[in-house]
Parts: C-alpha cells; sequence; structure tokens
C-alpha cells in the first residue's frame, strides 16, 4: 500500500507525462549491430524512481541479492517525513506542504524506510535525488531548482532526528547525505536549461532525466553527465516505448489496472528487455537502462518481469548490472577523455 492517503491510482497518474508514454514513431529502431565490435563490458542500469512502498524495498533487495545486480533508488524526500512535518517542505510556486505524491502516513513508517535505504547503501546500491514533491520542474529556473535540491538535501541529512529517532541514526548517515547523492531523475523525465543548470551548480555528477530514441551512449563529457532512458521495441508490431514500468503499463492497459492479463504483459516485458539487450550485448554493447516505480503494475507484471530478465542476464560473461555511478566510473575508465 503506498504511504499516507496517497492511492496507488493518484500516484500512477502523476509519474508520467502523457507526451512521454509512447511514441508512433514506427520507423525507430535500435541501432544496427556492428559486424565487429570490442568486447567492453555489456552495463545494465536499473534504477526506480520514488522509492517509497516498504514491501516494495523488500522485494528490490531480495532481487539484488539473487541476482547480484546493483542498483540506483532515486528518492522523493517527501516520503522522509510524515504528514506532522508536511509544512516543512515548500515546492517552488507552490504552497506549504504541498506534494504530488503525499508524504508517509507516520514515524513508523519513515524509519522503516530509512533502514531500507541504509541496508542498500551498505550493500553497494546507490541513493540518487529525485527531488521531492514530484512536481513538473520543467519551466523552473536554476534557483527554483536549487531550492529544491537544499529541500531534499536537509531532508536526509535530517531524517532521524525529524521522526525522533536520532539516536538511532547510523554512524555514516551524514557522510552519506552530503557526499553519495550524486544522481538526479526528474519527475515526469521532465528537464530543461534551469534543471541542468541547476544540477552542475548543486554538484551532482550526472542526470537521468532525458529520452534517447534508442539505447545511446551515456554523454559523458556534459557537466553533469546526461544518461537517457531509451526507446526500445515491445510487442506484436515492436512499436518504440520508454524503457520504464508505467509506460509499458500504459501501452499495455492504457493505465488501467488489469491483473487478469498479467502473465501476457509480464511475456512482453521480458522479450521486449531481453530484445534490447540481446541488441547490445551481440552488438554495440551501449549500456541497457531500464526504470521502475515501488508499484506493482497489472498484478506485479513489470517486477517479475524484471527478476527474470536480472537473473537470465546479469550472471552472463562480460556483463555488470550496475548503478548509474558505477556505470559512469567504468565509462571514464574505459575513456579517460571523458569528464
Amino acid at each position: 500500500m503506498l504511504a499516507g492517503s496517497v492511492t496507488r491510482s493518484s500516484v500512477l497518474s502523476r509519474i508520467a507525462r502523457p507526451a512521454l508514454l509512447f511514441t508512433s514513431l514506427a520507423a525507430l529502431a535500435l541501432p544496427v549491430q556492428a559486424a565487429e565490435t570490442a568486447r567492453t563490458e555489456q552495463l545494465v542500469i536499473v534504477s526506480f524512481d520514488g522509492a517509497h512502498d516498504n514491501a516494495m524495498w523488500d522485494r528490490s533487495l531480495k532481487i539484488a541479492d539473487k541476482t547480484g545486480a546493483h542498483f540506483t533508488y532515486f528518492l522523493s524526500c517527501t516520503f522522509l517525513m510524515s504528514k506532522a512535518e508536511r509544512k516543512s517542505y515548500t515546492a517552488p510556486g507552490k504552497s506549504a506542504g504541498a506534494s504530488n505524491i503525499g508524504f508517509a502516513p507516520d514515524h513508523d513508517d519513515v524509519e522503516k524506510r530509512l533502514d531500507h535505504i541504509w541496508t542498500a547503501y551498505r550493500a553497494g546500491h546507490e541513493m540518487g535525488s529525485h527531488g521531492c514533491g514530484h512536481f513538473d520542474g520543467g519551466s523552473w529556473t536554476a534557483s527554483q531548482w536549487s531550492a529544491e535540491f537544499d529541500q531534499f538535501d536537509t531532508a536526509l541529512k535530517s531524517a532521524w532526528a525529524t521522526i525522533g529517532s536520532k539516536d538511532r541514526e547510523p554512524d555514516g548517515w551524514q557522510d552519506m547525505a552530503a557526499n553519495a547523492i550524486k544522481g538526479f531523475r526528474a519527475p515526469y523525465l521532465s528537464s530543461g536549461d534551469g534543471l541542468f543548470a541547476a544540477l552542475a551548480e548543486h554538484g551532482f555528477t550526472y542526470d537521468a532525466s532525458t529520452v534517447s530514441r534508442g539505447p545511446a551512449e551515456p554523454e559523458t563529457g556534459k557537466t553533469p553527465a546526461r544518461f537517457s532512458l531509451p526507446l526500445i521495441p515491445e510487442g506484436p508490431r515492436e512499436r518504440p516505448v520508454i524503457a520504464m514500468d508505467y509506460n509499458l503499463f500504459v501501452r499495455h492497459s492504457k493505465g488501467e489496472e488489469t491483473p487478469e492479463h498479467k502473465a501476457e504483459y509480464e511475456k512482453r516485458s521480458i522479450e521486449a528487455f531481453e530484445a534490447a539487450f540481446k541488441a547490445q550485448y551481440e552488438g554495440e554493447r551501449i549500456p541497457l537502462q531500464l526504470g521502475f516505480h515501488f508499484v506493482p503494475m497489472n498484478g506485479g507484471a513489470y517486477w517479475d518481469a524484471l527478476d527474470t530478465f536480472l537473473t537470465d542476464v546479469c550472471g552472463k560473461p562480460d556483463v555488470k548490472c550496475v548503478t548509474y555511478s558505477e556505470a559512469f566510473e567504468r565509462l571514464k575508465k574505459a575513456d579517460p577523455s571523458a569528464s
């Protein structure tokens, strides 16, 4: 169940903009496989936006333990505080306490989430930022984005104290909060010049908010570096769709829960993930990025597909299932000219 009084449908209605749900550009295709390619590592990067539901934290960590994958969790800071503290957050242009995704229902829920964050971080997973209240900041200025980032930082640093459990704060939490948040993904994948300027000023290493026409090489020479979720072929007609669970959910059932078709949607998703992976593994070996949310849409079809996919690919030769920051470091090592 989603935190607080926020319903699943209310969160799902806000996690992707209609313009990004899917595309009718039927002519798009993955890059043609090169006749001969260097045998570089095939990187697979899986991330989770929001990272709120504690049951899904449990599920993700079990998948990681089974497959050896490292994940990036893009945290939303309103889930690091309860409804009682909501007035401490003010989004740009909004009234105090406004949030598109709500807040945690109580301090016990927050404390469980903080324990999961720390467990994941200690296990080699990455914490990134998804901002706070999940608003569309496409038109925000750099100063407005900076205000959002500052509030995220404050919420993460003070999370244990906010819920009255400062005595339980792990040694190293403050260092993590101050130094480990290197990446960002914008709500609704809505980016702009103001965002990129603020990211650079705030010291972010990379952004993962953009979309590419197929798997594309990360732009490591930019500040911050740009990682783009790809369009991948899906379904009987292989129409391109953003490689994210919500976009598959809208493609398959128009955003309406139809768990009776779970088996069909799961099969289509596995086939899409594996085809996109195979095209790169046997071809140019461009990193493959997949995005998910902490919501089991269509009966959990997409998480089950992810579980199957990672179980199949993470143990293959030359394959590394890594966080965004790990991928960035590996890419820099392979190309010393990268920033």
